[in-house]
């Protein structure tokens, strides 16, 4: 409906212009042209994981104008959480979705340091959240030492040379 009228308002447009027929076409061609966008079928709530069955495509005018940067692609947005509350059938900004978080800060986490064969594990107090292959702060338990470590795909924190 709202494309229907969209359309008619651009017809309008050309003819109030003085625009010949063939312009005319011209702008119902671009009326056709569309821009597919992602959008939740659900609400989605913020720290839930995004999936593919809870997204669609959805056909916007090629002149659509966002608000604010949106995702074009599911892909993008699949597996990954929401930093706040998405709703159904609207676009998502780009701002609105984030990795999940694998390491929660103050959560206890184990640290773990290799190298030469040598294996070293403690607990540690992550000082901030962490996502796959972030560099956060992590301070040891035992000794209240703040160390630097990258978070690892179990969830555990490598500390020192990789």
């Amino acid at each position: 409906m709202l494309r229907k009228t969209f359309v008619r308002g651009l017809r309008a447009a050309a003819l109030a212009a003085g625009l010949a027929a063939g312009p005319a076409h011209a702008v119902d061609g671009m009326a056709n042209a569309e821009l597919m966008l992602p959008v939740p079928t659900v609400t989605i709530y913020p720290g839930d994981t995004i999936k593919d069955s809870m997204l669609r495509m959805q056909a916007y005018p090629a002149t659509y104008r966002a608000r604010t940067a949106v995702i074009d692609a599911s892909a993008a947005i699949a597996g990954r959480t929401a930093r706040r509350m998405l709703l159904p059938g609207e676009p998502v900004p780009v701002n609105a979705v984030d990795d999940p978080r694998l390491v929660s800060r103050g959560a206890p986490t184990q640290m773990i340091f290799e190298e030469n064969g040598l294996v070293i594990t403690a607990v540690g107090a992550p000082l901030q959240n962490g996502g796959l292959g972030e560099t956060i702060r992590v301070r040891n338990t035992d000794t209240n030492r703040i160390v630097l470590g990258t978070v690892t795909a179990d969830g555990r924190i490598r500390i020192g040379a990789q």
